[in-house]
């Protein structure tokens, strides 16, 4: 539970959604001295939960598996199927593509389930809103993105491939290549870890906005803002439906730019 949502419970008012709406309280406070103390906390358990849910979920899926798959088989390679057609196989063709596609798949349903946490009741916050986990994720992206160009074409060629681009005049380099530079190798894990980070923060404040203004305003000793509440709520809801659509959304353009940073890194020709 936010501190926002604990002063709530308690009967104060004028919380204006802020900085401290990320920040959650440790689960096991109360256990001062011990390592449990600052470890766990809503946060956390979201993750470790996700983590969970994802490897319990396959592991479950696949434990009988058949030519003509059951339900659970059916939704387990479904889930893989759509990364590894649209975005890997498509951008990388079948053998690359099918190389790639376990990280991809992982990588978006991870970033599914950790954003749809921002509409589970009592939960009601993605563990993306904070810089940290998207930034990991852009870093790891970025290291495989690296780490594939190296191997397969040598540092050399493809630190050329990556910082000249082909058919520009030489007199230009001087100014082309810094720009190159700053923008495939430093900026690239810079921005998609922002991308995901910002939409995630924002979609996070504007449900705060209305759902804790609609209880402000229900609280209020004027029937006219006690009625407005109502406004404010439906637009809670509202919202809440619009930030489902932003979760699928920013999950697929994460792994689709992860698989075609890779695909770039594979490619003979930029």
């Amino acid at each position: 539970m936010t501190d926002s949502a604990i002063v709530l419970a308690e009967g104060e008012s004028h919380f204006p959604p802020g900085i401290h709406s990320f920040d959650f309280a440790d689960w096991f406070s109360g256990l001062t001295g011990t390592a449990l103390a600052h470890m766990f906390t809503t946060i956390t358990m979201v993750v470790w939960a996700t983590v969970a849910i994802l490897i319990i979920f396959f592991l479950w899926a696949n434990r009988k598996p058949q030519i003509v798959p059951t339900k659970k088989q059916w939704m387990a390679e479904s889930a893989y199927g759509f990364i590894r057609n649209t975005v890997a196989i498509d951008l990388m063709g079948k053998k690359d593509g099918v190389r790639f596609a376990p990280y991809l798949a992982t990588l978006f349903l991870f970033i599914v389930l950790m954003n749809f946490w921002a509409i589970v009741p009592g939960i009601q916050i993605s563990p993306m809103s904070h810089i940290a986990f998207p930034a990991m994720l852009a870093v790891l992206s970025w290291i495989i993105y690296v780490w594939v160009g190296i191997k397969t074409h040598g540092f050399a060629k493809w630190f050329k491939m990556t910082v000249v681009p082909p058919g520009a005049p030489g007199f230009i380099y001087p100014l082309l290549v810094p720009i190159e530079i700053l923008q495939n190798i430093f900026l690239r894990p810079i921005t998609l870890a922002l991308r995901l980070f910002a939409n995630m923060f924002a979609g996070h404040l504007i449900l705060l906005v209305f759902i804790l203004g609609g209880f402000e305003m229900l609280n209020s000793s004027n029937f006219f803002i006690q009625g407005l509440s109502v406004f404010s709520f439906a637009m809670g809801i509202g919202m809440t439906l619009f930030e489902l659509i932003v979760i699928l959304l920013q999950a697929y353009v994460f792994t689709l730019l992860t698989g075609m940073y890779i695909q770039g890194s594979l490619a003979e020709e930029h």
